[in-house]
C-alpha cells in the first residue's frame, strides 16, 4: 500500500538528519497527539507570494527552524541564478517566539551560499527592514514576522530590491525553488560569520531623519507639541522607534503603556496583539482617560499597522477603522500639499477592498486614484510602476496600512503614527476641530461611506476544502439581489473580467488574476469575498454609501448605512 503524504512527510522526519528534539517530539505526538501530528504533517507549510506564515511547531506544516531553512536555501538559490555574485539580503525580526533564532538561521545559510547578509542587531519594525533593502542597496530582504497574528504564529516575508514584497516574476519563481528543497540535507546551514554585518542605530538613524522631512505643518507642532497621545507598541518592534520618533517629529506629551511596552511573544496583557481589535487597545485608552490624551496609537509587533482612538467631546474614546483613519491621512495629505492642478502628475494608491470616498477626495484635488488587488506589496508595484512619471503621495488599505511618500514600499506605521498625530495637532490647532469632527465634515463634504468585514475562520484540511467550496458555490450561483437591491455587476478576479447584468457585457480587468469577487448593486453597495492569502479564513467586505443631507445629522446616516450593511450581512453570509 502506498503511503500517504504525511506518513512519507513524518517518516522523512524521522529517519532524516533532524534534531534529536524534534523527532523525541513526533515519538511524543504520535502517542498522544496523533490528531495534532496529522495536521502538522498532512502538507508542506506553503511558501505564497507573500513568503511563509504559520503556527509554531514540529512539522511541515508549521513554522520552525527546518522550514525556515528550507525558505532560506530556495530564496538564496534563486538569488544565485539571478544575479549570479556580489548578493546583498537585509534582515530583520520582530518579537515573536524564536524570531530572533530564525533570523539568525537564515543569516548563516545565506552566508553558507557565499551571500554577503545585513542583520539588525535587535528587532526592528518591517517598514524599517523595506527602508534597509533600497538603502543599502540588497537584492532582497528578509522580515521574519506574522504581523498581527495571535501568539502561536510566526512568518517569513520577503522583499525583492525595490523595498516592496515580492510580486510576479519572482514571487512564482522564488516559489518554484522553494518547493524544489525536499530534504535537510538540501540546505547549506553553516557559513562565514564574517559574510554577515550587524547594523542598528545606523540604519535608524538615516529613516527617521526621513520621516521627520515628511511633516507638512512642523510650524504647527512646534507651537502645540503638548498634543496628548498615548502610544502601545503592544509588545513589538514599535517600541525600538516610535516613541523616538513621536519626540523628532516635535511631540513632548506621549505617554507609551509601559506594561505593553516589554517585547514578549506571548503578548501577555491581549489575547491578540492586532490593532484592529477594540480588546487591544483597552489598555492604552484606560491610560489616555487618566491623562486626558487627546489621541490614542497602537502598532501591531512588526509596526507596519496603526490603529487609533480619538478623544470625543465627553471624554470617551472612539476607534476609528482603518477605512476612517485612511480618509483622513489621505484627504489630510491631498488638502496640504502643493498640487498643481493643471498638470495631473500627483497619484494615490488604495487596495480594491478599501473605501471608494478615497477616490472621491482624489478626484476632488485632481489627483489620480490607482486601485490595486489586496496586500500592500500591490501599492509598492505601482509605486515602482510610475517612479520617475508621476509623483506618489500616500497609499492605504483598509486593514490599518498606510504609507506617505516613497522610501519605505511597505506600510508604515512608524510614519504614520507620526503624521496622524501633526494630523490632529493641526485641526485642533488651526480649526479647533477633533479628528471626530473632521471626518464628519469629511463626509458631509463627500459622501457617507460606512464599511464592515466579516471573517469566518476554516481552519484545517477541512476548512480549506469549505472554503474553496463556498467560492465555488458563489462563483456558480451568484446573488441576484442583495438587501432588496438588483445586483447590477460581478467582478471576478480570478477570471479577470467584470460582468455588467443589465447589459450582459464583460469587460477584462486589467488586474492580476486573485481569488476574489465582487459584488455591486443599484444603489452602490458593494460586498467583496476573498479567502486570505496568509490564514485560513474567508473574508466578507461590505461597503454601502450615502449622501448627507443639510437637514441630517452624521449620526442619523450612519444609523440608517449601518442597517443597510446588516441586511447585506444576513443575505451573504449567514445564507
Amino acid at each position: 500500500m502506498v503511503k500517504d503524504r504525511r506518513q512519507q512527510n513524518i517518516d522523512a522526519w524521522l529517519n532524516g538528519n533532524y534534531d534529536q528534539e524534534t523527532k523525541d517530539e513526533i515519538i511524543r505526538m504520535q502517542r498522544e497527539d496523533p490528531a495534532g501530528l496529522s495536521d502538522a504533517f498532512y502538507r508542506t507549510l506553503e511558501f505564497g507570494t507573500g513568503g511563509l506564515r504559520g503556527i509554531l511547531g514540529v512539522g511541515t506544516n508549521r513554522m520552525n527552524r527546518y522550514t525556515v531553512g528550507f525558505a532560506t536555501q530556495g530564496l538564496a538559490n534563486y538569488l544565485l541564478k539571478t544575479f549570479k555574485t556580489d548578493i546583498k539580503v537585509a534582515i530583520s525580526f520582530d518579537s515573536r517566539n524564536f524570531s530572533k533564532e530564525f533570523a539568525e538561521i537564515s543569516a548563516r545559510i545565506l552566508a553558507a551560499n557565499n551571500i554577503h547578509v545585513f542583520l539588525f542587531e535587535s528587532l526592528r519594525p518591517t517598514p524599517e527592514l523595506s527602508f534597509a533593502v533600497r538603502h543599502l542597496q540588497c537584492n532582497a530582504g528578509i522580515m521574519i514576522t506574522a504581523s498581527h497574528n495571535p501568539k502561536e504564529y510566526n512568518g517569513y516575508k520577503v522583499y525583492w530590491n525595490d523595498g516592496g514584497q515580492l510580486v510576479p516574476p519572482h514571487d512564482k519563481n522564488v516559489i518554484a525553488e522553494v518547493n524544489k528543497i525536499t530534504g535537510v540535507d538540501q540546505v547549506k546551514w553553516d557559513g562565514d560569520p564574517g559574510l554577515i554585518r550587524i547594523i542598528g542605530k545606523d540604519i535608524d538613524n538615516v529613516y527617521l531623519a526621513l520621516i521627520r522631512r515628511l511633516s507638512l505643518h512642523p510650524e504647527v507642532v512646534a507651537a502645540n507639541p503638548d498634543l496628548g497621545i498615548v502610544y502601545t507598541p503592544l509588545h513589538g518592534t514599535g517600541v525600538s522607534i516610535v516613541p523616538q520618533a513621536l519626540a523628532e517629529f516635535g511631540f513632548k506629551n506621549v505617554h507609551v503603556v509601559e506594561k505593553q511596552a516589554v517585547t514578549d511573544g506571548n503578548f501577555p496583557t491581549v489575547k491578540s496583539p492586532n490593532p484592529e481589535e477594540h480588546a487591544a487597545l483597552e489598555m492604552a485608552i484606560e491610560e489616555a482617560k487618566k491623562t486626558g490624551a487627546d489621541i490614542v496609537l497602537a502598532t501591531d509587533p512588526d509596526a507596519d499597522r496603526v490603529g487609533i482612538a480619538v478623544r470625543d467631546e465627553n471624554g470617551e474614546y472612539r476607534l476609528f477603522n482603518g477605512n476612517q483613519t485612511a480618509t483622513l491621512l489621505f484627504h489630510y495629505v491631498l488638502s496640504q500639499t502643493e498640487i498643481n492642478q493643471t498638470e495631473n502628475n500627483y497619484f494615490v494608491v488604495k487596495t480594491i477592498v478599501t473605501t471608494g470616498l478615497i477616490e472621491q477626495i482624489a478626484t476632488d484635488y485632481n489627483v489620480q486614484c490607482f486601485n490595486v488587488l489586496t496586500g500592500f506589496k500591490y501599492i509598492a508595484e505601482k509605486i515602482k510602476e510610475y517612479e520617475g512619471k508621476l509623483k506618489f503621495l500616500v497609499g492605504g488599505e483598509e486593514s490599518y496600512g498606510y504609507l506617505v511618500d516613497d522610501f519605505v514600499r511597505d506600510k508604515d506605521a512608524v510614519s504614520a503614527c507620526c503624521l496622524i498625530a501633526e494630523m490632529a495637532a493641526y485641526y485642533k490647532a488651526v480649526h479647533n476641530r477633533s479628528l471626530i469632527q473632521q471626518l464628519d465634515d469629511i463626509y458631509r463634504r463627500y459622501r457617507y461611506f460606512l464599511e464592515s468585514m466579516v471573517s469566518i475562520t476554516e481552519p484545517g484540511e477541512a476548512g480549506m476544502q469549505a472554503i474553496n467550496n463556498r467560492m465555488g458555490l458563489l462563483r456558480e450561483n451568484p446573488p441576484k439581489t442583495l438587501a432588496g437591491q438588483n445586483v447590477v455587476k460581478i467582478f471576478d478576479y480570478k477570471m479577470q473580467h467584470s460582468f455588467d447584468v443589465p447589459s450582459g457585457t464583460c469587460d477584462r480587468i486589467e488586474l492580476p488574476a486573485s481569488n476574489v469577487l465582487q459584488f455591486e448593486t443599484a444603489d452602490g453597495s458593494l460586498v467583496t469575498v476573498r479567502p486570505s492569502g496568509t490564514e485560513p479564513k474567508i473574508k466578507f467586505y461590505f461597503s454601502v454609501n450615502e449622501t448627507v443631507a443639510d437637514n441630517q445629522s452624521v449620526d442619523e446616516v450612519r444609523e440608517m448605512l449601518e442597517e443597510r450593511i446588516n441586511n447585506l450581512k444576513f443575505d451573504i453570509v449567514e445564507n
